[in-house]
């Protein structure tokens, strides 16, 4: 049988706590198995068939994975001792719902939720990946009072991969060998930073494909704008996004787990990040086992600190609308 990956030398048990037994939940679960994230691996989901159902047809692929434990429950101190915790579950949006609408939903399922989980994993890093995650990130640390850095969510860590594969299938590359990032919020106002984005330390408007430079501003504002309305593409052929965020959620339960300080757009509430502060937005973290343990000043032009700062004029407004 193999064995699961080494991790940190503090910490002889690892486990993860997945709230959600839904698509994105169960998607995240599976990927931490067959990745061997952690050696545990807990679902928790009001609805008790079928979060049992869930953790039973994980358990039944143990042969195939590293050694892990697969517990499932819809009583919540399955999350007991977790080492980080995912929280996936929350109100769906509906037609004719608002997204301002859906965040006052969730947010008022955070304002219960919230104190059990810390309750259960009382030194936990907690990972908000429901939507509006950004919004919601805001509410749980103000719910918690946990140190911002605990508190997070997955922000723009995928939408960063569906970046990254879009400039690598038309550089011609490996996926690894891009280097560009989207921050911001996780929605409509976020945005590549193509001032630093390269391919090889090459500058992205530089490269060349059969002797042409193919990265135009016009190609790079297509790649943008399929980028970030990649979630809708997928929403309209299946119904839901939930493979690609489950492994991007595995990655940063790797990083919190190995203690990797590994560096990612995720999501915490800033606090004098380029005069912004009291709003959580994505930008390149330094993740560790403590959580987000430090923010990037990464370089950024003049458009692109304005197009930061209406990033957070859109999660004040949320914020606000919502009474929070």
């Amino acid at each position: 049988m193999p064995q699961p990956v080494p991790v940190s030398a503090h910490n002889t048990r690892t486990r993860i706590g997945v709230v959600g037994a839904g698509s994105v939940g169960s998607s995240l679960a599976y990927a931490a198995l067959i990745r061997g994230t952690a050696q545990e691996v807990a679902l928790y989901d009001l609805a008790g068939d079928r979060v049992r159902a869930e953790g039973l047809d994980l358990a039944h692929g143990a042969m195939f994975t590293p050694a892990s434990r697969v517990t499932a429950s819809d009583d919540v101190a399955v999350l007991a001792d977790s080492d980080v915790v995912f929280v996936t579950a929350g109100a769906k949006q509906k037609p004719g719902q608002t997204r301002m609408d859906l965040a006052g939903a969730n947010a008022a399922v955070l304002e219960t939720l919230m104190p059990r989980l810390v309750e259960q994993a009382p030194e936990a890093v907690f990972v908000l990946v429901t939507n509006p995650c950004d919004v919601l990130t805001v509410v749980a640390q103000r719910i918690t009072g946990l140190p911002a850095g605990r508190v997070m969510a997955s922000g723009t860590v995928l939408d960063t991969s569906r970046l990254r594969w879009l400039l690598a299938e038309e550089a011609r590359v490996s996926t690894a060998s891009v280097h560009a990032t989207i921050v911001g919020e996780h929605g409509d106002t976020e945005f590549p930073l193509w001032s630093s984005a390269n391919i090889g330390q090459i500058p992205l408007r530089e490269w060349t494909v059969d002797g042409r430079r193919p990265f135009t501003e016009e190609r790079l504002a297509e790649v943008a704008d399929r980028t970030m309305n990649a979630a809708y593409t997928v929403i309209r052929g299946k119904g839901a996004t939930n493979h690609a965020i489950g492994l991007a959620g595995a990655r940063v339960a790797e990083a919190v787990l190995r203690d990797e300080r590994t560096v990612l757009p995720v999501s915490t509430v800033l606090e004098d990040y380029r005069g912004i502060s009291g709003v959580a937005l994505s930008v390149p973290s330094v993740v560790a086992r403590r959580g987000v343990v430090e923010q990037l000043l990464v370089p950024m032009d003049e458009r692109e600190v304005a197009l930061l700062r209406r990033s957070a004029e859109a999660i004040r407004g949320t914020l606000a609308s919502i009474g929070r």
